[in-house]
């Protein structure tokens, strides 16, 4: 590691690193993220090294002073990873990392241009940015004909970029060269509709077929009324029950953002019967297992209404998670948005995946399940989709 402990020297003592990139875990590291990106930031008129270690549902910072940055990024491969991408103003470095710790490092030209101003706390760069007027914002009244965000919708405006943060995350497991079908089941107002199909549509340019469906005729009449306004013409907004929901055949994204109870489950389950891609879904008002969990052992837990209503909708939430990882899903929880806004702030994430042990994963859900003895609706739903739950293997 001699040699790329001496060129990390190099890069801190001239300050010429933009960002790195180390990734390639070894099957025998003991943490558990999957890479760390590095890149420089002043901190009290101070160069340091950021270091952001992603996990697979967070992201931890670490700021190290430039004189430990040789040692930090030399530990990282000696202890963990085999592979990065060091980019600085002056060459691309690749380095690989044998199974026996051989180094080896290739020198490319540079692909990244010089860092301006270095700054800890950077404006957020936001998928939609203030300071552009964006049509459908405007719209909604989140900004002005300026592109400004009105005060009082500033937790809107963060809410809607969070979402379309988390839509680029899963957009590499989208189907490409063709038209991608998108249902928002419980649309409500839209915000997140619209933020979707400008996103995809204006911004990425694909081609797309969206459905709104909510109970509400005047809240749906209003948001066709917009949709024909902006001529989003590939989106439209229809009144209707989840459960009754039968135009499409297959679906490749399903929205559902604050369906209550067990309507997230129903969402759940025609997003499975679909084979949709990618399924977001943010759960709202969780009664189902309230007043079904019993267990004595929790006893001190349950026996408070309070505790008992947020154990039971985390429960519900870990149910539905687990469910879809048996039935062919990699299911993440995320955090929609901070607690001071909602406390209704878990986003669950599924994409659809070949891995997975689903004999083991059926066996972590039924023992979790028998603890709570509950009967979960999302379970009784998609029986026929878990033969496991008949004792037949797949």
């Amino acid at each position: 590691m001699e040699s790329l402990h001496k060129l990390a020297n190099e890069l801190a003592q001239q300050g010429t690193l933009i960002t790195a990139t180390i990734s390639g875990r070894r099957k025998t590291g003991e943490t558990d993220y999957s890479k760390v990106q590095i890149k420089p930031v002043e901190i009290k008129k101070s160069l340091h090294y950021q270091f952001a270690y992603h996990y697979s549902n967070k992201v931890l910072h670490q700021n190290i002073p430039s004189t430990a940055l040789a040692d930090e990024l030399t530990k990282l491969f000696e202890e963990t990873f085999r592979q990065g991408l060091i980019c600085t103003a002056d060459a691309d470095y690749q380095v690989l990392i044998s199974k026996k710790f051989k180094v080896t490092i290739l020198k490319k030209a540079p692909s990244r241009k010089p860092l301006g101003t270095l700054t800890h706390n950077r404006k957020k760069q936001y998928v939609l940015e203030e300071g552009t007027a964006v049509p459908f914002l405007v719209e909604l009244g989140i900004m002005n004909a300026e592109g400004k965000v009105l005060a009082k919708k500033y937790d809107k405006f963060k809410q809607i970029n969070r979402f379309l943060e988390m839509v680029q995350d899963v957009l590499p497991h989208l189907p490409e060269g063709r038209p991608l079908t998108i249902v928002d089941f419980g649309c409500g107002k839209s915000y997140l509709t619209f933020a979707l199909y400008h996103y995809l549509a204006v911004q990425q340019q694909r081609k797309l077929n969206v459905v709104g469906l909510d109970l509400k005729a005047d809240v749906i009449e209003h948001c066709s009324g917009l949709a024909r306004k902006l001529k989003y013409d590939d989106l439209r907004f229809l009144v209707g029950d989840i459960a009754d929901y039968d135009e499409l055949s297959a679906v490749d994204m399903v929205v559902t953002l604050h369906a209550c109870d067990t309507a997230t489950d129903a969402a759940l389950e025609k997003a499975v019967r679909w084979g949709a891609s990618v399924i977001l879904s943010v759960p709202c008002c969780q009664h189902e297992l309230f007043n079904q969990v019993q267990n004595e052992v929790l006893q001190p837990l349950l026996g408070h209404g309070i505790l008992k209503e947020r154990f039971s909708a985390l429960a519900t939430d870990a149910i539905r998670a687990k469910l879809l990882d048996v039935m062919g899903y990699k299911t993440q929880l995320l955090e929609f948005i901070d607690m001071e806004h909602t406390p209704k702030n878990i986003l669950i994430r599924a994409v659809k995946s070949a891995g997975g042990n689903r004999a083991e994963l059926w066996r972590e859900y039924t023992g979790f399940r028998d603890f709570l003895r509950v009967d979960p609706y999302l379970e009784r739903a998609c029986r026929d989709l878990l033969p496991l739950a008949t004792g037949e293997e797949k």
